[in-house]
């Protein structure tokens, strides 16, 4: 990163110490925003940056802004236009995580979202590998459940949300494992703490569906793409008992963050041999190749900084 670090804050790009916000602000005192987490990898030999499936990342804030009431200025384009312009001046070169975040910016106490302005902001950090092990997870079945679609609908990335998140991922860490797994209202897999969660048994490739509480993970559906396209494998999408994850073959954790995860342990019980398995292996490095721009069938996902014939916003 440049010395000088920058934000886009309040319409304009200004100096990252700039970038404030009252402690009496809405967001601040109730959670009412909504955020993204975008990737950039970046290229050494190619000396390029590529940002992982930019404008889907801004749709699906667009849904969450919606969902919560919030009013955005810009389109998705624009906001893709914004991401390129401020990583570009950070002059970033490494792995980056971009965070856009809209949220309402009232000063007044209660939680109405009526009559309540909103704002908008992104910054960037470098960022690395999200969990710092190569051996695979081992993780617990959390006692937190999910929050649910009429409570707060874990579809939106709604800041208050990731109370939950912080519950059971802290919990996990403190009782020694690496991460959880969380469970909706019925008792079925949901997802892992903040990531979409994969299970291998014979061969077929299984995930959670929609209604199961879930974020809609875009890197879930590169997932669900690349195993159909490279591996032959379909992905079936249903309900999973907690049993299951007992007796899976394989199991792997799939998210911006968390990019493909293996998980090799859950409850004390090894999944599968106890070993990384070799389907998720296969996706962990499709991924990896995909996402640092390494397979040309793929870049339609990604969207360069630096190109110096000119940014181009990936459709995907």
């Amino acid at each position: 990163m440049s010395e000088k670090s920058y934000a886009y804050f309040a319409g304009n790009f200004v100096p990252i110490d700039e970038a404030k916000i009252s402690i009496k602000t809405h967001v601040v005192q109730y959670g009412t925003g909504v955020f993204e987490g975008i990737r950039g990898y970046w290229n050494e030999k190619e000396e390029e940056m590529y940002l992982f499936r930019l404008q889907d990342h801004f749709k699906r804030m667009m849904d969450s802004i919606k969902i919560m009431r919030i009013d955005c200025k810009h389109s998705v384009d624009e906001l893709c236009k914004i991401a390129v312009e401020l990583v570009g001046k950070n002059k970033n070169r490494e792995d980056v995580y971009v965070r856009p975040l809209a949220y309402k910016a009232s000063e007044s106490i209660g939680p109405s979202l009526i009559n309540n302005p909103s704002e908008f902001c992104m910054f960037t950090v470098p960022f690395g590998a999200y969990f710092k092990t190569s051996g695979g997870l081992r993780v617990v079945v959390s006692s937190w459940r999910r929050v649910e679609d009429n409570a707060i609908p874990p579809r939106a990335k709604v800041t208050g949300a990731y109370a939950n998140t912080a519950l059971s991922k802290t919990d996990a860490v403190l009782y020694g494992f690496d991460d959880s797994i969380v469970l909706s209202e019925d008792g079925h897999v949901s997802e892992g703490s903040a990531m979409n969660l994969f299970i291998v048994k014979n061969g077929e490739l299984i995930t959670t569906t929609s209604f199961d509480n879930i974020l809609e993970g875009i890197t879930l559906h590169t997932v669900m793409e690349i195993a159909r396209e490279e591996l032959r494998i379909e992905t079936t999408r249903r309900k999973i008992d907690r049993t299951e994850l007992y007796t899976a073959d394989e199991m792997f954790f799939c998210g911006t963050g968390a990019e493909v995860t293996p998980v090799i342990e859950v409850d004390k019980r090894p999944v599968g041999n106890g070993q990384i398995g070799p389907i998720s292996k296969a996706v962990q490095d499709l991924y990896h190749k995909i996402t640092h721009g390494e397979i040309e069938k793929y870049h339609k996902w990604l969207t360069p900084v630096y190109a110096k014939k000119g940014n181009k916003i990936g459709a995907r």
